[in-house]
């Protein structure tokens, strides 16, 4: 068991408290905010303490600490629970430059402690079957893939959409983390890409309460389309953007040379799964026995699986087992590669060959994933 503090009482945390209690191992006692009165209502929701950030981080009784704050502080924060010899979990992305990810992974080396980060929608049910049947090459070897997230935004819902559309978020980094986190756990890392980018407009307009009809300014590429060689020889092409309205495009394709592989949004845990093989035909596969496939979250009129904290509950046993956990810094670091590379490729009009590389994650089969559920 270890006992967990959050730093960061913002809408994502309400799914953490909430989800946790779910997990083996995972026993969160204390949150905290800059905004003492966000962390009282979240304390006062799930019936955990609120306590001052620097309580927080000084806490003997803390062993593990959550980053639920705003990107732009994922570094800086991450850091300082580090240095306050706390394990650490962040949620995406880890860190907003590949310089930020070597500098953690080299305090946390000398350190002796873990950081995990999310996304974790890779250990659900229906991606880690993916995984399962490329594994035993069910269509054969991965040649060449497809992978699109596009919508218009966020200032339609968010209240306070501003970091959205700032440096360290837009699509790529903001929604690209669930994408390229499922290729590289599916294919391993990758090798070079390139990009074109670009923003449809430099201001964006709140539509959502409280702040509808102010105007926030845009200073990232909200457009971003780009082409992942992986070092095992798959090309994917990879689209990001905000500025579409209405598409056709699948979340996720995967072509082998035996037949091909319809992969649900790894924004989440399940989903549909479909394949084909020479034959053409496109068939639903029968969902495996796993419990983080299972619907269990009423979402409109339709019910989905969320699991939100198993990478942390993975963590927390891996620590106790002494291996590596399957959220890890490494791939964490390696997919913050792989994008701020994409935005470079983009702004430098040429392919940018990647300087970090990783193994994939353990897979987490139905078994491994019921050790973690109480």
């Amino acid at each position: 068991m270890k006992n967990v503090g959050i730093i960061g009482c913002g809408n994502i945390s309400a799914a953490y408290l909430r989800l946790a209690p779910m997990f083996k191992g995972v026993h969160i006692i204390a949150v905290a905010d800059l905004n003492a009165d966000a962390a009282q209502a979240r304390a006062d929701e799930f019936g955990v303490q609120a306590r001052s950030i620097d309580d927080l981080l000084n806490s003997s009784d803390i062993d593990i600490i959550v980053n639920l704050t705003i990107p732009d502080a994922h570094y800086d924060v991450t850091r300082s629970i580090l240095e306050h010899g706390k394990h650490a979990y962040s949620e995406k992305p880890l860190v907003l430059t590949l310089e930020q990810g070597k500098a953690l992974a080299t305090l946390a080396a000398e350190k002796g402690l873990r950081v995990g980060s999310a996304p974790d929608t890779f250990l659900g049910g229906a991606h880690q079957q993916v995984r399962a049947m490329i594994d035993q090459g069910d269509v054969g070897q991965i040649v060449a893939g497809t992978a699109h997230v596009m919508s218009h935004g966020m200032e339609h819902w968010h209240p306070n959409p501003d970091f959205f559309f700032l440096p360290g978020a837009g699509p790529m980094l903001d929604i690209g983390p669930y994408y390229i986190t499922n290729l590289v756990q599916l294919l391993g890392p990758a090798k070079r890409v390139g990009a074109l980018t670009s923003m449809a407009s430099p201001t964006r307009t709140i539509l959502s309460e409280p702040r509808a009809g102010e105007e926030i300014p845009v200073k990232t590429p909200t457009n971003i389309h780009a082409l992942v060689e992986f070092e095992q020889g798959a090309t994917i092409t990879i689209s990001t953007s905000w500025d579409v309205w209405a598409h056709r495009h699948a979340n996720m394709e995967l072509y082998g040379t035996k037949g091909s592989l319809f992969v649900p949004d790894p924004n989440f845990f399940g989903g549909e799964l479909e394949m084909s093989g020479e034959n053409n035909d496109i068939v639903p596969v029968q969902a495996w026995d796993h419990p983080f496939g299972i619907p269990n979250e009423d979402h409109g009129d339709q019910k989905q699986a969320n699991y939100r904290c198993a990478g942390l509950a993975d963590m927390v046993v891996a620590i106790a087992e002494d291996r590596p956990h399957r959220c890890g810094l490494e791939i964490a670091v390696h997919a913050t590669d792989i994008m701020t590379s994409i935005l470079k490729s983009g702004e430098i009009g040429e392919f940018v060959t990647l300087s970090t590389t990783c193994k994939r994650p353990d897979p987490l089969g139905p078994d491994e994933a019921r050790a973690l559920l109480k």
